[in-house]
């Protein structure tokens, strides 16, 4: 039997994007913000430089295409850390493409004209600005003041070779009109990238469709260039919990790039994972990147940021590949025994555990069945006698929750000793 025949898919029921490729500077990319946005984090450690140039690798090898690497208007140390990242991906010939965020300030943008001269290469100049109604009415900010602020910075950066992707803050509760003016005139002055951001994590995948929509439809055409001259950079938030999914929306709606942060790490509830997001893109068939060093950079980036990583987080928590229940475990352990491992990473998992580095695991506990045992026991180099199997199998009933591997040795070494 064909192993696809054994899955009937859903979601691809009525489901078909159409994305031609003629109207678009380049095939989907990825811009990982978690050295940037993503130390925004009230409980984020700022990484050292060994720990940054890492975690760089590792956005290489998945095949990232962009990287921000910091804010360099927050002063030496911060720029310091990004001339040494430089360094390394220059020295190592990394196809990753540098970024910088930048205030629309000409002293935030002059640091970047010395390290493209010093590194010989372009660096990307995120440049926001605020633009929505609350964001003015708190600062006191006129459009034509928010005009002139991006004129400056955007001419100055432009004047100087930096490319410029010119980032509204706060998009998606900005009025059509605002973001209409501000957009054309920085189109007008050279900026060929521009970011949609839900800063505050407000908008839903309609929301994103929409916006998207008439960003595309109307404000690009209307500035008078062409659409596949300008990158669409879609940046999300996750404070309704909706990251993942907009971020599918996005691309749905056109989006050139997508941005995130490993495990969704970043200011109040996060940024968007760009990990939940490689992988659902991988599962839809629009990437091919190789995925399985994606659970390294994983544990490397709650380890070094020290972002949560929860038990049960998708796909990378230790729970993810995890079963003790009885009925699922003797499901995966039949497809074991097949030696079937297209069929054990699916039988009770959305996700194929070995696209990403990682395995099904069979655990035993309360709700645990003898197949749980037999099969650990045997992974284990256990004969697994039928008084051995009793014996762990009322052990495990007694107990509140799953068992460590530890916790099996002890009970199999006090049974066997008794």
């Amino acid at each position: 039997m064909n192993e696809q025949d054994l899955i009937y898919d859903w979601n691809k029921i009525d489901y078909e994007i159409e994305r031609d490729g003629s109207n678009h500077p380049h095939e989907l990319w990825f811009d990982d913000e978690t050295l940037r946005d993503g130390l925004q984090s009230p409980s984020a450690r700022n990484p050292t430089i060994e720990q940054k140039i890492e975690l760089i690798d590792f956005m290489e090898s998945l095949g990232i295409q962009k990287a921000d690497l910091g804010l360099p208007g927050a002063g030496p140390f911060h720029v310091g850390h990004i001339d040494a990242m430089l360094t390394h991906m220059g020295e190592n010939d990394y196809a990753l493409r540098p970024g910088c965020a930048v205030r629309t300030v000409v002293s935030d943008i002059e640091p970047l004209v010395d390290l493209q001269a010093k590194h010989e290469r372009q660096i990307q100049a995120s440049a926001f600005l605020g633009t929505s109604p609350i964001r003015q009415y708190a600062e006191d900010w006129t459009m034509e003041k928010i005009i002139s602020t991006a004129e400056k910075a955007v001419s100055f950066a432009i004047d100087n070779d930096i490319p410029v992707m010119f980032v509204t803050e706060d998009t998606t509760r900005s009025k059509p009109e605002d973001i209409k003016a501000v957009y054309t005139r920085a189109l007008e002055l050279g900026a060929d990238r521009i970011c949609v951001c839900d800063t505050c994590g407000h908008v839903t995948p309609n929301g994103v469709r929409k916006l998207l929509s008439f960003i595309q439809n109307e404000v690009i055409p209307d500035a008078g260039v062409k659409r596949r001259d300008i990158e669409v950079n879609w940046h999300g938030h996750q404070d309704r919990g909706l990251g993942v999914a907009n971020n599918l929306a996005a691309y749905e709606a056109g989006a050139d790039v997508i941005h995130g942060t490993a495990l969704g790490v970043g200011e109040r509830a996060g940024n968007a994972p760009l990990d939940q997001t490689l992988v659902n893109l991988s599962l839809m068939g629009v990437i091919s990147n190789d995925l399985t060093a994606l659970n390294q950079y994983m544990r490397k980036a709650h380890e070094y940021v020290e972002v949560a990583l929860p038990r049960n987080y998708p796909v990378f928590g230790k729970d993810a590949f995890e079963t003790g229940t009885g009925v699922h475990a003797s499901a995966v352990v039949k497809a074991m025994k097949k030696g079937d491992h297209w069929l054990a990473d699916r039988i009770y998992s959305g996700v194929p555990a070995a696209d990403y580095g990682l395995q099904q695991v069979i655990r035993i506990g309360h709700m645990s069945g003898r197949s749980n045992i037999i099969w650990w026991l045997q992974q284990n180099g256990y004969e697994a006698t039928d008084e051995l199997v009793s014996n762990l199998f009322e052990v495990a009933k007694g107990q509140r929750r799953m068992m460590t591997d530890e916790e099996v040795h002890t009970a199999i070494s006090g049974f066997l000793q008794s």
